[in-house]
């Protein structure tokens, strides 16, 4: 269980965090940008931000004029699903602005290498932190978004346990910062776009009772990055109670395919394999084996945009405050999972069964899609076969056959 010294911390930092920001005296004019005077109209002033104005405004530009064209904020950008979301919100014709902190939870290479693709399709990522609020206020005045899909945060279990400081600043801070400006439209006459936020399947903790419901219990968490997830859609459910806001949370079940993370399992087992090193595999008491609902991330994006097509609009006593479970609904043990990689890869693992570590791991998880498939007719359609099969398709010709060194020794810095 959580320790309640860490409990308390956590609660604190949340309600500290949150009383000092809605309560906060302005102490600082932001540059409304959407408020130019003749002058600045026709000389724009230099922007603070990492690229130019005319990159943002052409980034947001919907390339499909239609009634139901959309302009989206995607936060974390550079990232996994962020990158994905991006391209696909961008293909069907919305404007699309991404922004990203680059930071180097694993290495950024691989971000950057997302970063340039969007580009290349016409998607540009503003390389700053969401807790910069000048920036924030900057490019909502710009691009005048109608939805935000907010992607953005310190992701991993284990890093939690020495880095307990990056998860207050990017999932609880950040959120909170990018909630007060969001909340603020209306205060300089824009809009107040409505919001789809990723959660975590991590949030369903401790429970035993699966397959996992979003009506299931989730004050139990096991780690802290689910402690923080969790706080995200209490918060969530704070500002749709008091601004109207809408929010859509998504419950994300191991996400993997192409351009993933390299710290999650089954990006590492693939690096470890194809390099002779050997693989870890995590057993529970009794040598149970781990089982994930593994959800390839085509299927994950398709959540994503129909959150955001299916979100109702902004207005106190109107607005939805709701959440989704977006999985695959068929876990698999990790034994067999690397069985289907070692086909594909076409090279044994050198295997060692190890004891889960009791710093936030679960046995289990299985989603429960019923109600996302009925609300925003999700309907996952990738096997773990095929996912993995297009996953190791683009590693092969990502690192030409073989692991990146850089990956293979990499320690993030401590937060």
């Amino acid at each position: 269980m959580m320790k309640p010294v860490l409990i308390i911390f956590l609660f604190l930092s949340v309600g500290g965090f949150l009383y000092m920001k809605l309560n906060e005296q302005e102490t600082v004019k932001m540059i409304e940008v959407s408020h130019l005077s003749a002058q600045e109209a026709e000389h724009p002033r230099e922007l603070s931000l990492p690229i130019s104005r005319e990159q943002v405004e052409r980034s947001c530009k919907p390339t499909d004029a239609g009634p139901d064209s959309k302009v989206i904020l995607v936060t974390g950008a550079a990232g996994f699903v962020g990158f994905h979301s991006s391209l696909a919100l961008h293909q069907r014709g919305d404007g699309v602005l991404g922004i990203d902190n680059f930071n180097e939870y694993y290495p950024s290479t691989l971000k950057r290498d997302r970063q340039t693709q969007l580009q290349m399709a016409g998607v540009h990522v503003v390389d700053a932190d969401l807790n910069d609020e000048a920036v924030l206020e900057e490019i909502f005045g710009i691009c005048g978004f109608t939805h935000v899909l907010h992607l953005a945060a310190q992701a991993g279990v284990r890093y939690a346990v020495k880095n307990p400081g990056a998860y207050v600043h990017s999932n609880l801070a950040a959120f909170v910062t990018l909630f007060e400006v969001i909340r603020k439209r209306p205060d300089v006459g824009e809009v107040m776009p409505v919001v789809v936020y990723a959660s975590s399947s991590s949030v369903y903790g401790l429970n035993t009772k699966v397959p996992f419901s979003e009506d299931d219990r989730v004050d139990r968490p096991a780690s802290l990055y689910a402690a923080t997830k969790k706080s995200n859609e209490m918060m969530a459910h704070t500002y749709n109670h008091i601004y109207g806001l809408s929010v859509t949370g998504l419950r994300f079940f191991t996400v993997y395919g192409p351009y993933g993370r390299p710290d999650m399992a089954y990006f590492s087992f693939a690096n470890n394999i194809m390099s002779g090193r050997p693989i870890k595999i995590f057993q529970g008491p009794g040598g149970i084996e781990l089982g994930r609902d593994f959800t390839f991330i085509d299927d994950i994006v398709r959540g994503c945009v129909s959150a955001l097509d299916h979100a109702g609009p902004n207005g106190k006593g109107v607005a939805q405050a709701k959440v989704y479970n977006l999985g695959n609904t068929h876990p698999v043990n990790v034994s067999d999972f690397v069985v289907i990689l070692e086909e594909h890869l076409g090279k044994e693992a050198k295997r060692e069964y190890v004891p889960m570590p009791s710093t936030g791991d679960v046995l289990l998880t299985h989603a429960d899609v019923s109600k996302a498939m009925s609300e925003l007719e999700y309907k996952p359609t990738t096997s773990l076969t095929e996912g993995l099969g297009k996953f190791v398709a683009w590693y092969k010709e990502y690192y030409k056959g073989g692991a990146h060194p850089e990956q293979l020794n990499y320690k993030p810095a401590r937060r």
